[in-house]
């Protein structure tokens, strides 16, 4: 019987081998049938077996596979009746065989074993594909292991190159049928790889597996072809049950549990007896059995790369499972020793020995490959009944199927894989008593009959320590009785177990020994067995080690995999650079090969948290701290690259696969370790129990503290004996830090360390874990952190990924989980608990990928909690720290909880809320799980609500506490983060089933795994993730903020910031087109209203234009705020930027109405000179022509003729205005004194100050003191308060003498940690005054001012300037000066007003201020309020004076009069005059139109004015430094918004007159041929109409006008004067040639003309840019760069924060500047006064606490160099000292490294603030 699609050679093969053996004749007695699938045809089977010349057609038939159609079936047996006919009735046997042999002498002859062979080795051919043994054959071939033990024949090869049969004894047989034989069993193979959907695949990689899939089914039935997959996830995942997936039967031909056949009849009960005790009843179900669950293991063994293996090797160990040992290759039959994937396991175990009658217990940990243990072999020779395999079980751990037997569920009596195989298992003490055994054996198991299996055979019987031989019966003449023999006379120690003996344990020799196995339970045996063997290793044996024995297997031919050339080269590579650490004590290798990670770093890390804590003189002690970081840095740079270092680099950056080469140097690095850690461990185990002892009988005595003590130094030397392949990274980390902080050139021969972050990142891309915090120092590597996630970027792309990190309790199994959870690698063994935290990426699969917003998974690994390394050393605040940087770095944190004794949780869950109210007001929202492990009964769901309603009592409780700590509202958890305790607890089995070492992982923690896995995926598909450039941000921020002590007010978003700022951008641009817009329809109608054609302006008429712009601009905006890759960011803005937004485009509306109203009203108050106007044109246009008539004889005469006309001109004029009074000129001088006078202001005083011109410059002043008059105070001159405070003075006279005693001298204060930068107590106010008084000199008058006279009343004087200045300037534009004219009264209301506040101000302080301030700052308010006056007046005059009008327009008339003379036509006269009336309107459209273009053109691309606020406030302090310009600094600290007013206007005409010229001009040229082309189009159009209509020049001249009433304004002209005029095309012609000179005149118009007209670029461009905050920063005056004026309520924030001296700030009672920046002082523990004049101080790091004006700031602090205005300080000390009268001195005495900075670097260290 064959199955169908087999090769030609399949169906000839049985019928040669049995030509061979029994003769040609017997092929007359064979029928071939060869079998189908149901609906399969065999057409190519039948093609074969005819074209076989051995066979008839009547010799073979096809049919079915289950035989039981009539159809097929009736004609075989016919066929099968002609057969037997054919030959007589007789069958054919071995006699006739001899018979015809005998005649034969070309035959040679057989054995008669061999005819009688039952056809075993055919049967064995057959197996795998029918699956249909009798029932007999079935007792008679299986035995233990549930295997088939019908002996398989391997061919060996001889030297010869001849084959051997097998030991058994059998003769040699022919070549082709073990070749035959070898095809079977490779189709067989083939078909198990095919079943298994292996076949095609390449070899499984650790790849295929680090990759998050669908869920694993647990519960479901699993179909053949995923098996192999589901096998290998639950594997991963430790669930030992992989092994017993249950099998969907997709397919008919697969047998199932339950029987198919069915009988349906209703015949009698014989005949069902009938078929009941029918034999061949289940033989005709030809069908195909499912896969063997140890075929799965081994298939999938075998289609692994070695990295799979060693991964899938391990996992099975971690499951109790036995491990191959030897294999042979399913191919080629060679054997293999897989000695690599043994290298990752690491075994512990506890030796009991017996010492002076009491148990010493040892504990001893070792990778297994080096553990020298004994070794109990297991072999069988020939068949039993027993299972060997169950019966090792029992040995090792009857509770638990190390070995693979036939009870096992799933087991089959088809195995295709197995046999020859040597598994491992190694039986581990607990040095528990009554243990089987005392100390670590391991027991191999030979799978199969092993008097076939020679080559494993030997090498386990000669590696041994013990053979256990299991035997049918012991008898000579057997054919296992020579290798009994063998073993027998060996010195090796021999067990025999007999199947058909039932004596017990004999001692035959001293180590020989027969048990015997008949009529005897398991354990019996067992037990038995198990003494014998404790009896035998008790004395001397043979010790094993897994890579000895590897290394002798290769003289027996058998292959190593670490033989490999890739493995051997990374092996050989790696012993290179270990080499170099041997002869050395662990705890020292570090320090001398890795020294940049060891003290350096850790006093690097240490200074560096000092930096963000500062004391005492903080900028020096900032500048001495940076000096010594750099230092370090250079120190590291010096020993960095020790020789294993550059072998390491050199290696992973030259070798094509660097995987071997890391894993053989962790193992050889671990092997350094091993002992060392082995013993430091148990010591500190020791001495803990002892420490929780004493603390358990609350034993506070000394021994306690002693004891503790020697923990710590255990701890210590842990932390030096632990070294692994993370400290090698952490060292290439810290090479590259401190190569990068120096930016250092590498030198020759020296890797470089500039390719380390790329280095890295390859290997964090193949699924190695990364450091992100380094354990040992407690710090995150910032700059190499950056710098690898920037290469992952570069290779990989900003993908999204999700984090999930974890949090929880030293050894409660994180790692574990998560390795678990997700096939990662990170270490979990007891003397390896993660410190610090790894991250590690984990893809996201293509077939759930479309279900994820993020394309990979980032894994945060953390170390407990409470670590008990740590016990005693700022635990608390290291576990704080840890925490609130793992919970703000994850998407989700996962809290991993042991036990279930609240108590224990309390610590824990204190630290994680914390951690979670920070986020909370830092506005991070991450989602967290409560993961509650060891839980004894998670099934009991009544428990499990009770522990939930416990577990969210105990999170309130803690919320409410951490509130308090964290001045935060919060009653509840679900306060402070979105947490639902039904859903987001989740319980978890203990991990072990049973007690370790031996106890297997427990099923239920891997179901409660899938279930967190899966729980956590439905999660975070809800979630966007975050893109790795955002995480690096969130890492960077994070880490800054937790330097600090503070860490909510520390801590600063760069990523929200980053959002914020283009928003900003956006902002701007959404804006500039609603006031662009605006401004071309104010211009618009400026026009028509000055046209007349306007005399009322709607808002909803304004609303309506504006319309269609806002509309767009609300659709920009929703498309940002909707598609932005930000949106999840956004959406905190969104809201009140819509209302910005609308508020903007509401104000411009209501402010060009508000314009409009004003230009109408003007007109209205002109209405009646415009009406006198037209009368004055008329009479001045017909005089004009009335003269010309006279004076015709004299035209030629040109002279005479304007001389004429000059002559009559002045009597028009007289004529014309006689009854209109002139409007005289402004005096303003004149003015401006005699108001001062009348004040009561001496003329001397006056004069002075104009003279001197300080005036203008009041406002900027840096020292008023010498404004103010100490004559209020004379009355401290009486002689009692002389006595009284003459000792106090005296000695605070001489103590600010010696402090002030030469620059650069320490000074020595009361109170050395406040600063002290405003006015002084009452007491030392009065002893201050004293001193002056007592004061005989100028300098100690002076003196005494200065420190009376301080910071905050300096503030206070320029906040009086400031308000009376705007109340001045908004009083007098206020005034109606364009309508009526400028008035002396103006200037007399606004100086009275000046007095009053000044004497306001005087009676509510303790000083007064000289009469020279006062008139001081009336001239300057008159001063600031000339221009727009003068301006107004100007204007009014224009509108409103006759006389002036009358004279501007005579040119105009004495053209006309000329052109009259000359005899020229009405129509050439109109033309000229049109002409002359479109040249001033043209001038100014073109004027005002290119001003709005070229502020459009500037907003848009000059780079100053196209970002946001910051931008523009970054391009004007560059622009103060490239000019070096004092007064402009000054302007720009005292009164910002002028300054950048200032910079404004200096661009525009910079970028208009000289950087963009002709840009400029052609913008110009472009608005002159648009008003070109609109007068030609109005005056063809006017013409046309006027001819069409038959219409007269009035007609023309209105219709010309309202064609031009939008753009250009156009007064109406008399036409009575040229009523004659009839041609009208004429007319067009003369007014166009009029205009070409015109246009050509406007085209090469000067830029500068923009600046007599409305609309001017650089005031646009202000308007725009100026509409933003303007609020100083309390301490240093920087202002605030928040794009948006009112932005309440995100607080006002500036990067470039600067020193406070730079504004005045000096100390309290000295004259000495202050130089501390503000953003080092909110870091230190200093404090300062907030009011002048109360002795209440605040700390620094409280500065929100101290008043409004502090609490509206958000100052971060910042250890960055501010370069910029450092350089300042140094640049302009002199100048800032004579500005303030102060001087940098004492503890303001400039560090000697600030001036080392460059303008160069100054204005770059710009672009570094402005990109933070």
């Amino acid at each position: 019987m064959l199955p169908n699609g087999r090769h030609n050679n399949h169906y000839s093969s049985g019928l040669h081998w049995l030509e061979k053996a029994f003769g040609k004749g017997s092929l007359d007695y064979v029928m071939t049938v060869v079998t189908h699938k149901s609906g399969e045809t065999c057409e190519s089977a039948l093609t074969n077996l005819r074209a076989n010349s051995c066979l008839v057609e009547k010799r073979f038939h096809t049919c079915t596979r289950s035989m039981m159609d009539e159809r097929e079936i009736i004609p075989l047996l016919k066929k099968i009746d002609v057969m037997v006919s054919e030959n007589d009735h007789n069958c054919y046997s071995g006699v006739m065989c001899d018979e015809k042999e005998e005649q034969n002498e070309n035959k040679g002859q057989l054995d008669h074993k061999e005819e009688t062979m039952d056809s075993s080795v055919f049967q064995q051919n057959q197996r795998g594909d029918q699956g249909d043994v009798p029932a007999d054959e079935q007792s008679k071939n299986t035995t233990v292991g549930g295997e088939s033990e019908t002996k398989p024949v391997h061919s060996e090869t001889t030297d010869d190159g001849t084959s051997d049969m097998d030991t058994s004894g059998n003769k040699e047989q022919p070549v082709e049928i073990f070749e035959e034989i070898n095809k079977e069993k490779k189709i067989e193979i083939e078909t198990l790889f095919d079943r298994l959907h292996l076949q095609d695949k390449q070899k499984l990689t650790p790849a295929d597996f680090l990759k998050i899939g669908p869920p694993v089914k647990q519960d479901h039935d699993t179909c053949e072809k995923d098996l192999a997959h589901t096998f290998l996830q639950r594997l991963l995942m430790l669930d030992y049950r992989a092994r017993y997936i249950p099998v969907r039967q997709d397919s008919p031909e697969v047998s199932h549990s339950k029987p198919d056949l069915v009988f349906e009849t209703t015949e009698t009960d014989d005949n069902d007896l009938d078929a009941l005790f029918n034999p061949t009843v289940e033989d005709n179900q030809s069908k195909q059995t499912h896969v063997h669950p140890m075929d799965v293991q081994m298939a999938v063994f075998h289609c692994s790369d070695s990295f799979f293996k060693q991964n899938m090797i391990t996992k099975l160990s971690q499951c109790q499972y036995a491990l191959p040992l030897l294999v042979p290759d399913p191919v080629t039959m060679d054997i293999d020793c897989p000695l690599w994937t043994f290298r990752q396991i690491r075994k512990s175990w506890k030796i009991t020995k017996i010492k002076d009658n009491s148990n010493i217990v040892t504990m001893k940990s070792s990778p297994i490959c080096k553990a020298e243990t004994p070794m109990v072999s297991f072999l069988r020779l020939g068949s039993l009944s027993l299972s060997k395999s169950q019966l090792m079980n029992t040995l090792i751990n009857d509770r638990h199927n190390t070995f693979f037997h036939r009870n096992c569920p799933g087991s089959t009596k088809s195995r295709h894989l197995m046999d020859g195989v040597a598994e491992i298992a190694w039986y581990c003490p607990a040095g528990k008593p009554k243990e089987a055994f005392t100390d670590c054996i391991a027991f191999c198991n030979l799978h199969g009959d092993a008097l076939s299996i020679e080559k494993q055979r030997e090498i386990l019987m000669e590696k041994s320590s013990v053979n256990v031989v299991l035997v049918p019966s012991l008898e000579k003449g057997e054919k296992s009785s020579d290798i009994i023999s063998d073993l027998y006379r060996s010195p090796k120690p021999l067990i025999i177990l007999i199947a058909d003996s039932n004596c017990g344990a004999v001692q035959m020799k001293a180590t020989n020994y027969k048990i015997g196995l008949k009529d005897r339970s398991l354990s019996d045996v067992s037990e038995e067995l198990n003494k014998v063997i404790g009896i035998i290793l008790s004395g001397k044996h043979v010790s094993f080690q897994l890579e000895t024995m590897a290394l002798k297997s290769k003289r027996s031919k058998i292959r190593v995999d670490e033989d490999d050339e890739v493995c051997k080269k990374g092996k050989s590579d790696a012993m290179e650079v270990v080499n170099l650490l041997k002869g050395m004590e662990v705890s020292k290798i570090k320090d001398a090969f890795f020294p940049c990670q060891g003290q350096l770093w850790h006093k690097w890390c240490r200074i560096n948290k000092e930096l963000h804590n500062l004391k005492g003189d903080i900028e020096k002690e900032k500048c001495q701290k940076q000096q010594e970081l750099m230092q370090i840095r250079r120190d590291q740079c010096k020993v960095s690259c020790s020789e294993p270092m550059k072998l390491f680099i050199e290696s992973l950056s030259s070798l094509p696969s660097t995987e071997y080469f890391l894993k053989w140097t962790q193992i050889l690095i671990d092997a350094l370790s091993t002992d060392d850690l082995t013993s430091i461990l148990q010591s500190y185990d020791e001495k803990w129990s002892e420490v929780l002892a004493l603390k358990k009988k609350h034993d506070k005595s000394d021994e306690l503290k002693g004891k503790k003590t020697e923990l710590a130094q255990i701890s210590t030397k842990l932390q030096s004996a632990t070294f692994g392949l993370e400290h090698i990274f952490r060292e290439m980390g810290q090479i590259y830090e401190a190569h990068a902080s120096l930016q250092k050139h590498t030198k020759r021969g020296q890797p470089d360390w500039s390719k380390y972050p790329e280095l890295a990142a390859e290997l964090m891309i193949s699924g190695h874990p990364m450091e992100l915090m380094d354990g040992d120092a407690r710090h995150v590597p910032l700059t190499w952190i950056c710098s690898l996630l920037d290469e992952v970027i570069k290779k990989l792309g900003d993908k999204r990924v999700f984090v999930l990190s974890v949090l929880g309790v030293q050894s409660s199994g994180k790692s574990t989980m998560l390795n678990a959870m997700f096939g990662l690698q990170f270490a979990v063994s007891a003397g390896r608990c993660t410190k610090g935290a790894f991250m590690q990426l984990v893809k996201v699969s293509e077939e759930i990928k479309n279900d994820f917003q993020f394309d990979y998974v980032l894994v945060v690994d953390t170390e407990g909690l409470r670590a008990l390394e740590l016990e005693g050393n700022a635990t608390l605040h290291h576990d704080n720290e840890l925490a609130t940087f793992v919970v703000g770095l994850g998407n989700m944190t996962l809290i991993n909880i042991f036990g279930e004794n609240p108590a224990e949780m309390q610590d824990v869950l204190q630290i994680v809320v914390q951690a979670f109210m920070r986020m909370k007001k830092v506005n991070l929202s991450p989602s967290c799980v409560f993961v509650h492990q060891n839980v004894t009964d998670i099934a009991a769901a009544e428990k499990n609500m009770d522990g939930k309603k416990r577990l969210q009592e105990k999170l309130d409780q803690m919320a409410q506490l951490a509130a308090k700590e964290e001045v935060c509202d919060a009653e509840c958890f679900s306060d402070v983060i979105a947490f639902d305790v039904q859903k987001d607890v989740k319980y978890f089995a203990q991990l072990w089933e049973g007690s370790p070492p031996m106890a297997p992982p427990n099923p239920g923690y891997s179901e409660s795994i899938q279930e967190l896995k899966t729980f956590i995926l439905s999660k975070a598909s809800q979630s966007d993730g975050i893109t790795l450039s955002k995480f690096k941000s969130k890492i960077h921020d994070l880490w800054k903020a937790l330097m600090n002590e503070n860490f909510v007010f520390s801590f600063k978003n760069t990523l929200e910031i980053a959002v914020y700022r283009k928003l900003e951008v956006q902002y701007w641009n959404w804006t500039w087109t609603l006031r662009s817009n605006m401004l071309t329809i104010e211009n618009g109608l400026h026009t028509r209203i000055e046209n007349g054609k306007l005399d009322k302006i709607e808002l909803n008429n304004l609303h309506k234009v504006m319309s269609k712009t806002y509309e767009k601009i609300k659709k920009a905006m929703t498309t940002y705020f909707d598609d932005d890759r930000d949106k999840e960011m956004l959406v905190q803005w969104r809201g009140r930027f819509e209302n910005k937004i609308k508020e903007f485009h509401d104000e411009q509306v209501r402010g060009v109405k508000r314009k409009l109203n004003e230009v109408i009203q003007q007109k209205n108050a002109c209405k009646k000179l415009d009406d006198k106007k037209t009368e004055f044109e008329n009479k001045l246009l017909q005089k004009s022509k009335e003269l010309a008539h006279q004076l015709k004889d004299k035209a030629k005469d040109e002279e005479e003729l304007e001389k004429y006309f000059n002559f009559v001109w002045s009597g028009w004029v007289r004529e014309l205005t006689a009854d209109t009074k002139p409007i005289e000129d402004i005096n303003y001088e004149e003015d401006q004194s005699t108001i001062l006078q009348e004040l009561g202001f001496e003329w001397r005083l006056i004069d002075e100050s104009k003279t001197s011109g300080t005036f203008k410059k009041i406002s900027e002043v840096g020292d008023y003191s010498h404004y103010v008059s100490l004559t209020k105070h004379q009355e401290l001159c009486n002689t009692g308060q002389q006595s009284q405070s003459h000792e106090k003075t005296k000695k605070l006279k001489n103590k600010n003498i010696q402090k002030n005693k030469g620059k650069g001298t320490k000074q020595q204060r009361t109170c050395p940690d406040q600063e002290t930068e405003t006015l002084p107590s009452k007491s030392a106010t009065l002893v201050s005054k004293t001193v002056a008084l007592f004061s005989e000199t100028t300098t100690k008058a002076t003196y005494y001012i200065k420190g009376y006279f301080g910071y905050e009343e300096q503030q206070l004087i320029r906040s009086l300037i400031d308000d009376v200045e705007k109340q001045s300037l908004d009083s007098i534009k206020s005034k109606p000066v364009t309508t009526r004219g400028y008035s002396p009264t103006y200037l007399r209301e606004v100086a009275n007003k000046v007095k009053e506040n000044v004497k306001e101000f005087e009676s509510k302080r303790k000083y007064a201020l000289k009469k020279v301030f006062t008139v001081d700052l009336i001239l300057y308010v008159f001063h600031r309020a000339e221009s727009w006056l003068s301006e107004s007046h100007k204007k009014f005059k224009g509108n409103n004076d006759a006389l002036s009008y009358v004279e501007s327009k005579k040119m105009q008339y004495y053209n006309i009069f000329r052109s009259f003379c000359k005899g020229n036509s009405s129509a050439v006269v109109l033309g000229e005059l049109i002409c002359e009336k479109l040249k001033v309107s043209t001038v100014e459209a073109v004027c005002n139109k290119t001003a709005i273009d070229l502020a459009d053109e500037m907003k848009c691309t000059f780079p100053a004015f196209s970002g946001n606020r910051l931008n523009l406030e970054k391009h004007v302090l560059k622009s103060l430094a490239e000019k070096e310009d004092f007064d402009g600094f000054i302007t720009y600290i005292r009164r910002p918004r002028n300054q950048v007013e200032a910079f404004i206007k200096e661009e525009v005409q910079k970028y208009i007159f000289t950087d963009n010229k002709d840009k400029a001009q052609n913008i110009l040229k472009k608005n002159v041929e648009g008003i070109k082309n609109l007068l030609s189009q109005a005056l063809y159009d006017a013409t046309e109409k006027v001819e069409t209509q038959k219409g007269d020049t009035n007609m023309w001249v209105k219709e010309f006008s309202s064609l031009l009433k939008k753009e250009l304004t156009f007064n109406t002209i008399c036409c009575q004067n040229f009523s004659d005029i009839n041609n009208f095309d004429f007319l067009k012609e003369e007014t166009e040639k009029g205009l070409v000179s015109v246009i050509e005149e406007v085209s090469s118009l000067s830029l500068d003309k923009m600046k007599e007209f409305r609309m001017k670029p650089d005031q646009i461009l202000i308007d725009q840019l100026c509409n933003c905050c303007w609020v100083t920063c309390p301490f240093c005056a920087a202002v605030c760069t928040n794009t948006i004026a009112d932005h309440s309520p995100e607080k006002h924030n500036v990067p470039f924060h600067r020193s406070s001296g730079i504004n005045g700030w000096h100390t309290r009672g000295t004259l000495n500047l202050v130089i501390t920046f503000c953003t080092t002082s909110v870091a230190s523990d200093r404090r300062f006064y907030p009011q002048h004049d109360s002795d209440k101080t605040v700390p620094y790091k409280e500065y929100q606490k101290a008043g409004k004006k502090y609490a509206t700031w958000q100052i971060t602090p910042n250890e960055s160099k501010l370069t910029y205005w450092k350089w300042f300080v140094c640049r302009f000390q002199e100048q800032l000292e004579n500005h303030y009268k102060l001087k940098f001195q004492g503890r303001g005495e400039i560090p000697s490294e600030w001036r080392n900075y460059s303008k160069q670097e100054a204005i770059e260290s710009l672009d570094e603030m402005y990109n933070l």
